[in-house]
């Protein structure tokens, strides 16, 4: 909206940037090649009035995209694959197809997912930037974000889903503290960008109001890679020998731990117990077969989808919450 509460036009922008309306088309189209000088311009005349494109009008005219985007910092675990297959069902279901994104989390990745004009952005993310949403919410178009922290605002057109993260991960404490384990360590998930995953808090809170000592000193964060992984828990474990739990942000850096610990002479379950998360293929073929956390990927798929529908509709959907289900198996 501008100053007198009117909408902004495509004109507006144009006038702006000192462009034609066809260039400003192009830009947010990204049909066309426009020059870089332009284009900069368009786009910082777009973020200075606040343009959103009117979306409702636009699919009147028959110019929605049916097209959503699912934009996440990993995709390639095996999780990821399985919740978007649920989603690109419920999603051809309801006449839209979704592609899947990793994040660049680069001001020119958001720009060019907003000139591609998507009906809709479902974000899973722990890194990307409040600002960037903020973008896409001024650009018209809905979000729904998988929760994985707290913010204390957020942008307009801005639903979320809490997946069971936080409550999965105290779950897991207090299944590890239910079978006498005291002394109980956090592995994050292996990231090339070495960002903190959500579930950490959940550790921490649970791990407290326990009364056992629980902070950076018990977590494992920031590997890049696997083999940097193993080499970090073994290190851990050398100056700290009384550890005699492990909670995985994932099923997969549980099993490495896991072995890891194995490797270093740690009986599992006698001497260690240890729980991943996401109830993934390699929970039940390793060994000991790993306990785990198993998020309802079908109700919260299906929950995304109609979210989603709901808010390119117009309407404001209530932010949707699911539990996760502890799987117990030998390694506890």
């Amino acid at each position: 909206m501008g100053q007198n509460g009117e909408r902004v036009t495509r004109s507006d922008v144009a006038k702006a940037a000192g462009v034609s309306e066809t260039i400003v088309s192009y830009v947010m189209n990204n049909n066309r090649y426009v020059a870089k000088e332009k284009r900069q311009r368009v786009e910082e005349a777009i973020a200075a009035l606040h343009y959103r494109p009117n979306n409702v009008a636009r699919a009147l005219k028959g110019k929605r995209s049916n097209q959503l985007l699912f934009i996440a910092d990993q995709i390639t675990n095996e999780y990821f694959s399985r919740i978007v297959s649920e989603m690109d069902k419920y999603a051809y279901e309801a006449g839209f197809l979704i592609s899947l994104c990793a994040n660049r989390n680069t001001p020119e990745f958001v720009s060019q997912i907003i000139s591609r004009q998507y009906d809709g952005i479902i974000i899973s993310s722990i890194s990307f930037p409040m600002e960037y949403v903020e973008s896409f919410s001024k650009a018209g178009i809905p979000v729904l974000m998988f929760e994985h922290s707290t913010h204390d605002k957020r942008p307009e057109n801005v639903a979320t889903i809490a997946s069971g993260l936080y409550p999965g991960a105290r779950m897991a404490v207090r299944h590890l503290i239910g079978s006498g384990r005291k002394h109980i360590i956090y592995i994050d998930r292996i990231s090339k960008k070495g960002n903190m995953s959500g579930p950490t808090g959940g550790y921490l809170d649970e791990m407290r109001e326990n009364g056992l000592s629980a902070g950076e000193d018990t977590i494992i964060a920031g590997c890049h890679s696997e083999e940097e992984l193993g080499e970090e828990v073994v290190k851990y474990l050398k100056d700290h020998k009384e550890t005699d739990g492990i909670v995985g942000r994932n099923d997969m850096v549980a099993c490495i731990a896991m072995y890891t610990a194995v490797g270093w002479g740690k009986r599992v379950p006698q001497d260690m117990g240890v729980v991943g998360f996401d109830n993934s293929s390699i929970s039940q073929f390793c060994f000991p077969r790993l306990t785990t956390l198993e998020m309802q990927r079908e109700a919260i798929s299906r929950a995304a989808i109609d979210m989603m529908v709901q808010m390119i509709g117009g309407k404001h959907p209530e932010n949707a919450k699911f539990e996760t289900k502890l799987i117990v198996r030998e390694s506890t």
